[in-house]
């Protein structure tokens, strides 16, 4: 950070650049004196927007591009969607910060020909537009009239697919419809009972050299500690599982009245099997991760671990 300037250092998608602008105003009216300036880097996700997500296969599609500006020195910060995040960062970086989570559940997008107020009213048959894997199992196990579609493109691009022929609708994350200001094209909000949302899902992050004390002190102003605490006890069961977009997992924590409550799921990719948890402690009796090591047991204890041997084996043998 160089004469009260600090970079931040984002993709250039309508989403990406809303939260960014957040970070910044956020920075801005922590530290009048400090001025933010945003930069635009382009990573390989966004190079490819053709590709199933699970099949390019690697974790840092949307964050690697960004974090290598931050390593030489090029950005002061980089604004993340927490759930393209992956468990290991670049030496010397780390999460300094969260911003105040938005709602984390998946909504429902229909298109001309469906109304649907929840996914048991999607008629059978109907084509979901979905890129994730976490979504799709779910959908099949618990829903298995509805045939999940691959989508792909920004928020807007996939409620304009979902309206066309190729799609009956689409699911996609509630903070990046509302975010957009397209929270009008949501028909239903799909609960947490239903599918579990992906870790960090709704949640901003902010990464930085840990190093470079003056940045971290300003990140530290606008963090928001209840998100972060959760977020990082979501990804201790992401690290855990080693999970990312070929795994068929998901992961939210949120405090809620005096508990911490918690909600996991891993499934095959057919949703023929599928581990699920929901735990609710006493924020007084636990952290969130003390629950989330209790999450990992359970999960364990319900065959988790033989689920994602049998997929990743299958993924071997492609």
């Amino acid at each position: 950070m160089h004469n009260d300037t600090c970079v931040i250092g984002t993709r250039g998608s309508a989403l990406a650049l809303w939260q960014a602008h957040a970070v910044k105003r956020a920075i801005e009216a922590s530290r009048p004196d400090v001025s933010c300036e945003i930069r635009v880097i382009k990573t390989t996700g966004d190079r490819n927007l053709a590709t199933p997500l699970a099949e390019i296969g690697d974790k840092g599609l949307f964050t690697k591009d960004l974090e290598a500006a931050l390593v030489a020195g090029e950005v002061d910060i980089c604004v993340h969607s927490m759930k393209d995040v992956p468990t290991e960062l670049a030496n010397g970086c780390g999460i300094t910060a969260m911003l105040e989570r938005a709602d984390a559940r998946d909504v429902i997008v229909c298109g001309p020909r469906i109304q649907a107020e929840c996914l048991a009213d999607v008629p059978a048959g109907s084509r979901l537009g979905t890129g994730s894997l976490r979504r799709v199992a779910q959908i099949r196990a618990g829903f298995p009239g509805i045939v999940p579609t691959p989508i792909r493109g920004n928020v807007d691009t996939r409620i304009a697919k979902a309206c066309g022929e190729e799609y009956e609708g689409a699911v996609l994350a509630a903070a990046g419809v509302t975010r957009m200001g397209l929270a009008d094209r949501i028909a239903a909000y799909i609960p947490v009972s239903e599918i579990v949302p992906a870790v960090g899902q709704g949640a901003v992050g902010i990464e930085a050299r840990l190093g470079d004390e003056r940045v971290c002190e300003l990140c530290a102003r606008i963090d928001d500690a209840a998100t972060r605490v959760c977020v990082e006890a979501e990804r201790i069961v992401l690290c855990a599982l080693e999970g990312g977009c070929q795994v068929p997992m998901g992961a939210y924590m949120r405090f809620d009245g005096g508990d911490i409550a918690a909600d996991a799921v891993v499934a095959s990719v057919d949703g023929s099997r599928v581990a699920r948890v929901a735990l609710r402690v006493p924020a007084s009796d636990a952290t969130p991760a003390d629950v989330a090591r209790r999450v990992l047991a359970e999960l364990s204890a319900q065959g988790a671990d033989v689920i994602l041997e049998e997929i990743r084996a299958q993924e071997a043998g492609r």
